[in-house]
């Protein structure tokens, strides 16, 4: 069986993109990947090198603004290197986010990796869940309960640290990292029966 290259390129701000890269990484781990967490805001040469030979790349940030974080931003636009030599053609890519709001445009963070994953001709890999919490009698504490498609979208209160994570929230993140996983062991094994 083909053992999968997972890495999550993530920014976190005050904590909580962490405490969902962890969750991230839990679940790729746990569906037999070999995880790399890469923290963008401090990447070193070694860690683009980690990024260039993985099977899958999920990006994570906090939604600040509309948008992910500026150091993702610095980030993705050091990522050009890589769109010209076509380093990350036919990855897997996958995302996340996290902000204080409910929505907090969450979705235009998740379009943004979407789109950078599109420029560098990866694979984008959707969450693969039907929404939670949407009857009445559903729960705050369903899997998916922001009802997102893209990607992992997650909801911290601004007054609390990377502790107040919902439980939820750091569920999906870690059926995330599994559904990513799983995606990149097939894509693999499907490249290496060619």
């Amino acid at each position: 069986m083909t053992t999968p290259v997972v890495s999550i390129a993530y920014h976190s701000g005050f904590g909580h993109t962490a405490v969902l890269a962890e969750a991230v990484r839990a679940g790729a781990a746990a569906s037999g990947a070999t995880v790399h967490l890469v923290n963008v805001a401090e990447i070193t040469d070694e860690q683009w090198e980690l990024l260039d030979g993985s099977d899958a790349i999920i990006f994570g940030s906090p939604t600040y603004m509309g948008t992910a974080s500026g150091a993702f931003h610095v980030f993705a636009e050091a990522t050009s290197k890589r769109w010209f030599t076509h380093a990350w053609e036919n990855k897997i890519a996958a995302g996340f986010t996290n902000s204080g709001s409910k929505s907090g445009d969450k979705l235009h963070t998740l379009q943004f990796f979407s789109v950078l994953a599109a420029q560098h001709a990866m694979h984008w890999v959707g969450l693969g869940l039907h929404p939670g919490w949407n009857s009445s009698t559903a729960s705050e504490d369903d899997i998916n309960r922001l009802g997102f498609f893209l990607g992992a979208g997650a909801q911290t209160d601004t007054d609390q640290g990377p502790d107040g994570v919902h439980k939820a929230d750091i569920a999906t993140a870690e059926h995330l990292g599994r559904r990513v996983a799983e995606q990149a062991r097939i894509y693999a094994a499907g490249r290496a029966a060619l």
